[in-house]
């Protein structure tokens, strides 16, 4: 019998984490966590997902709290995934949440961004300013994905590849005093609603605008049921890279089931399969290797 792949292995682990952590759970309603209530579509599709998925009725974590959880969850699925693509993008790698352990690490704390820092101080300084420039600058992000400098014994482990004399610019070396090299910045919304979708938006146009160097990754990834609401965000381009669910799969066989019970979800399908084919929205299991790219 063939072995599972490890990235099957770490999905796995993940919904288990969801599922065992009263993340993804049902009330004692029978209405799934990650459901709208005042939906029928999303009571009626989070309710399969969650009964393939193996959810039982446990006490479901309130308000903020269950999306922090899936952000705290996703953050681990990450770490635990891209470390095993260490091979295809070799380097010093940190996965870290907005707030983890009592540490922060500002947008500024990292190349790309570095110039916001004397804005920051500035604006500190004048509170005036912030009405005349406003505020967008100073995107938090849920989740970053980036990388240390190399040292130059690294970089010349297999010949001289640099010296004293170039390459005296580039953000990779240490020795040009760069910052961490932010690499991806992961948008965790357990579910998808009009104005998270508009928040994410807005970070990801702030990030692009703002940016001096590489712009990083710009994605999300969601648990949202209602393609409907993925597509607010998913649809276009320009913005994110991409829409990743958290259970894509199974999704897209609890809306199939609606279906074939003659419960109305075809349009939900045809929508779901609209982005799937347009490469808007992709499974968990894709983004690790979509972040070595």
């Amino acid at each position: 019998m063939e072995q599972n792949s490890l990235i099957y292995e770490a999905r796995k682990r993940y919904h288990e984490r969801l599922v065992s952590q009263g993340i993804l759970t049902f009330d004692d309603g029978g209405v799934a966590s990650n459901a709208d209530r005042s939906s029928a579509p999303s009571r009626r599709i989070a309710k399969n997902l969650a009964e393939l998925l193996g959810a039982g009725i446990l006490d479901k974590k309130q308000g903020q709290t269950l999306g922090t959880e899936f952000e705290r969850v996703t953050a681990e699925f990450v770490a635990e995934s891209f470390s095993l693509l260490e091979h295809i993008r070799p380097g010093t790698w940190h996965v870290l949440r907005e707030s983890e352990k009592g540490f922060y690490l500002g947008l500024s704390s990292f190349e790309q961004y570095a110039h916001l820092e004397e804005l920051e101080k500035q604006i500190a300084e004048t509170p005036k300013l912030a009405t005349i420039i406003g505020n967008d600058y100073f995107v938090k992000p849920d989740i970053v994905v980036y990388r240390d400098t190399l040292e130059d014994d690294v970089i010349n482990s297999v010949g001289n590849i640099v010296d004293d004399g170039s390459a005296l610019l580039t953000v990779l070396r240490s020795r040009n005093g760069g910052r961490y090299i932010l690499h991806a910045d992961i948008s965790a919304k357990w579910t998808m609603r009009s104005d998270r979708a508009q928040n994410t938006r807005t970070e990801a146009l702030n990030l692009i605008r703002n940016r001096k160097g590489h712009l990083p990754h710009i994605v999300c990834v969601t648990a949202e049921p209602l393609p409907g609401r993925l597509a607010s965000l998913a649809l276009g381009t320009g913005d994110i890279d991409c829409v990743y669910h958290a259970f894509l799969y199974e999704l897209r066989e609890a809306i199939a089931m609606n279906v074939r019970n003659e419960e109305k979800d075809e349009d939900a399908l045809e929508m779901l399969d609209m982005m799937i084919e347009g490469k808007r929205i992709k499974d968990i299991s894709d983004l690790p290797l979509d972040l070595a790219i």
